[in-house]
């Protein structure tokens, strides 16, 4: 769990560098004054001054930011026409520009991780319907997260286990893809061996697994495992970038779409709450991947930094969307919005992440129970 954290502490470090990078390059490049660059969040550990920025090192890791001159509303001095370096004096698209710039190298960088991957061979969903340059090989059936104290967790199956057979009721069958699998393990109320294959290859640990599925409440058997049908996707590195683009915009777009679904039910339907991952959660499943190799984590990486992406434009107070939406406001009214009511829009919008950091928190200390 420590060397998890570690990882998942180092993954968010790098993701939140190069979102905030993209807001400072941009502002400089504009000439707007940048006062600090921050990872983490304060009280402020270390820091040292560079030309007009400091640069700050500080105690809580879950963040950053970068401090503009002019972006905070209630900074009445910045909104004066004479401070030519302010960005709250600049024209409306050079302010889009910073905003949505940590948006775009997030998305960037999702687009760089996977194209490495792709060079060394990057492990991919093999029931998609993406076209790719080539084929894809060493297809199989793998088991990408056990829920803990789950029948699948208490008889030591794995994330990375490739399904091999699943056998009950004197039927075996050797699934292809993850529904084949899912509606024969609900199909059987009875005992279910499993036998894998797991890497690396011990011939000394155990490949038949015993288990006798737990019913959900609605009565349907379960063991407690995700499962997915991958292959692997090995290019030369002259199509990897092609390829690892139209990866990036088919997570981008499938990301987009589950989250737009959670945003939905969040309010109505608590079960969505399992299918998201809060920082705990995601301390595990970054130590899961790192666990199955460094293509893995990458593809993870990857899929994070589209997430922070996503997230981030939301139009919602406290966000880089809800700031450019208060953007497009002022373009259309013709004149600024009070900053007193954009500063406090933006703090209210912020305790309500925070709320909503705290909820989904709860349900992934529930998954581990």
């Amino acid at each position: 769990m420590i060397v998890s954290l570690i990882i998942f502490i180092i993954v968010l470090g790098l993701l939140i560098f190069v979102h905030e990078i993209g807001h400072f390059w941009v502002a400089k490049r504009a000439g707007i004054r940048v006062d600090e660059f921050g990872l983490g969040f304060p009280p402020r550990l270390w820091s040292f001054r560079f030309g007009e920025t400091i640069y700050s090192l500080n105690l809580i890791p879950f963040g950053g930011f970068v401090r503009i001159y002019g972006e905070d509303p209630f900074d009445e001095q910045a909104n004066n026409p004479g401070a030519y370096r302010s960005m709250a004096t600049k024209p409306k698209l050079v302010q889009a520009a910073v905003l949505v710039a940590g948006v775009t190298f997030n998305l960037i960088l999702a687009w760089i991780l996977l194209s490495t991957g792709l060079i060394f061979g990057l492990p991919v969903n093999a029931e998609n319907n993406f076209s790719f340059s080539v084929p894809l090989v060493e297809e199989r059936l793998i088991i990408t997260s056990v829920l803990n104290n789950s029948p699948a967790d208490l008889a030591g199956l794995k994330p990375g286990d490739q399904i091999v057979s699943l056998a009950a009721q004197a039927t075996t069958i050797k699934p292809k893809t993850a529904e084949e699998a899912t509606e024969f393990i609900r199909s059987k109320t009875s005992g279910l061996e499993v036998q894998i294959k797991r890497q690396p290859i011990d011939l000394e640990e155990k490949q038949y697994f015993q288990i006798k599925p737990k019913l959900s409440p609605a009565g349907t058997p379960l063991i407690g495992v995700s499962l997915e049908a991958i292959g692997i996707l090995r290019l030369p590195w002259y199509l990897a970038p092609i390829d690892g683009l139209k990866l990036t915009f088919n997570l981008t777009k499938e990301t987009a779409r589950g989250l737009g679904y959670f945003l939905t039910q969040i309010f109505t339907d608590a079960s969505v709450f399992d299918s998201v991952a809060g920082p705990i959660g995601l301390v595990n499943l970054v130590g899961d991947a790192s666990r199955l190799g460094l293509v893995y984590l990458l593809s993870f990486m990857a899929l994070i930094s589209i997430n922070l992406a996503i997230i981030n434009l939301i139009p919602f107070p406290a966000l880089d969307g809800g700031r450019l939406l208060f953007l497009a406001i002022e373009a259309i009214k013709g004149s600024k919005l009070n900053p007193k009511v954009a500063g406090w829009a933006n703090l209210i919008g912020f305790f309500c992440l925070i709320a909503l950091m705290v909820v989904v928190s709860y349900f992934d200390v529930v998954k581990l129970l």
